[in-house]
């Protein structure tokens, strides 16, 4: 039996990349009183499979086949759709629907950490009445997630599958450094691995000169590196990363965005952990943007979605346990002054809670929502690490580089917390809760790929290894899938 799009839609994705050993979060058992009777929930008419004319079998036939590659659900393109049995193309439509707008994964493939939950979607009712209407096209249109980030994603795949169908680009052969006034062989194959991606770079001569150096700022820029100007290992890694590799990464990152909700406030915020990067919308339009130090490999800072309902100025700092008993504690032990100096004090005599004021890991201000991680965004007092272009550092928390500039702006309008009242409160050291009078949308999100504003994508590293845990989780429910279908 032939398989469906979906179920062969992943069969090759990322055959190179190792699986990423996943914990899954055990299921959750709901208490039921035993004398409470399990209500009645009327069901609603189930919807039958709608019947195709023969012109309307060929035209979704010919939808499905390049849609498939258009939505990043295959690399490679699948097995084409035949119009003569009707009964498999309609399932095999509502198929490919779920995976274009819910994505790829059941509840089980999600990992505890992955907090985000694309919603119940049932393809059936609204294709059926795009069948008797005649309108399959337009259904198909509006099955993808309605965000131009996701756009930008879709347009860089076709472009990067067009690279990789021309031989990709080519690797650079280690050696010294290049920068500015270098020649020679690898300074024209440097000029020809730019030129693939940066339609602005000369691909003639053979001395790095100054236009060669601000096209590769423009290209560390592009990667999220330090923008020196000259290739060193991290640049030189970068560019050498194979266009396979980065067109893989396109395709995670469009399915994560089916995660989320197909209506997001337009009076948001967001944080990419993977670029660490806090961005502020009003009214959909970015209005502020800080750099942020989010979880180091090992203590990641979740994906979720909630809503700032306040923030505590001179908050003191409750030391998770974990922290305190691989951190502090050993400290205080090698160094029995060490909890005086820092403002530590013990509770019950195990737990650690830090005072409010200089030395506070939490600095100023701590942004509270909602989420079962128990993960916030804070101040710092350590601000070194803003400087730099890796910023996985934390135990999960965000740190923000300008916390005082997001507490005015949230707070704006309130007539309790003008920002002469928040600087006094601040300066006299009390721990007070400002509660928002409009609580505000914050999602943390994972973005190794993205788009620019003119279509230029940009990549980060993957430094949980989620792209690759994704693609494997795929693999193996498109697998389990296919043999079921047999």
């Amino acid at each position: 039996m032939r398989r469906t799009t979906a179920t062969v839609m992943m069969a090759t994705w990322l055959a190179s990349v190792a699986p990423a050993a996943a914990q899954l979060a055990p299921p959750v058992a709901v208490p039921v009183p035993a004398q409470t009777a399990p209500a009645t929930v009327p069901m609603a008419p189930a919807v039958p499979l709608p019947t195709l004319t023969e012109a309307q079998a060929t035209q979704l036939a010919a939808l499905l086949g390049k849609d498939t590659m258009a939505q990043g659900l295959a690399l490679t393109p699948p097995p084409a759709a035949t119009a003569e049995a009707r009964d498999a193309l309609v399932r095999e439509a509502l198929d490919h629907a779920r995976a274009v707008h819910a994505g790829r994964l059941d509840e089980s493939d999600f990992q505890r950490d992955w907090g985000l939950r694309p919603p119940v979607y049932d393809p059936l009712p609204g294709f059926a009445d795009a069948v008797k209407r005649d309108r399959i096209a337009a259904w198909f249109a509006a099955l993808p997630p309605p965000y131009a980030g996701y756009d930008g994603l879709k347009q860089g795949l076709d472009r990067y599958r067009g690279i990789a169908a021309s031989a990709g680009w080519p690797m650079l052969a280690a050696g010294p450094d290049l920068g500015f006034g270098a020649t020679g062989a690898r300074v024209v194959a440097l000029r020809e691995r730019l030129a693939v991606e940066d339609k602005d770079v000369a691909t003639t001569g053979t001395t790095f000169d100054a236009p060669l150096v601000e096209a590769v700022r423009r290209a560390q820029r592009r990667y999220g590196l330090n923008p020196t100007g000259t290739v060193s290992t991290q640049t030189l890694a970068a560019l050498n990363v194979p266009t396979a590799a980065r067109v893989r990464q396109i395709m995670a990152n469009m399915e994560r965005w089916r995660w989320l909700p197909q209506d997001l406030p337009k009076d948001r915020i967001q944080v990419n952990i993977a670029a660490a990067v806090l961005t502020v919308f009003d009214g959909d339009a970015p209005v502020m943007s800080m750099r942020a130090v989010t979880g180091r490999p090992g203590d990641e800072t979740p994906m979720l979605s909630s809503t700032i309902h306040s923030i505590v100025i001179n908050p003191p700092w409750n030391v998770p346990t974990s922290i305190a008993t691989k951190e502090l504690w050993p400290k205080q032990k090698r160094d029995p002054g060490y909890f005086k100096r820092n403002g530590f004090r013990v509770i019950d005599g195990t737990r650690l809670q830090q005072v409010a004021g200089d030395q506070s890991a939490l600095g100023r201000f701590k942004f509270d929502f909602d989420n079962a991680f128990s993960v916030y965004l804070h101040d710092t007092p350590s601000r070194a690490k803003f400087a730099s272009f890796s910023r996985l550092a934390s135990h999960g928390c965000v740190r923000l580089e300008k916390p005082a500039d997001l507490a005015q702006l949230l707070l704006k309008g309130d007539p309790t917390w003008t920002p002469e009242a928040i600087d006094a409160a601040v300066a006299k050291g009390d721990t007070v809760r400002a509660r928002l009078t409009k609580p505000v949308s914050v999602y943390l999100l994972y973005w190794t790929a993205f788009a620019s504003g003119s279509g230029q994508m940009n990549f980060r590293d993957d430094p949980y290894g989620w792209d690759g845990t994704l693609a494997a989780k795929i693999e193996a429910r498109s697998a389990r899938q296919a043999l079921a279908s047999r």
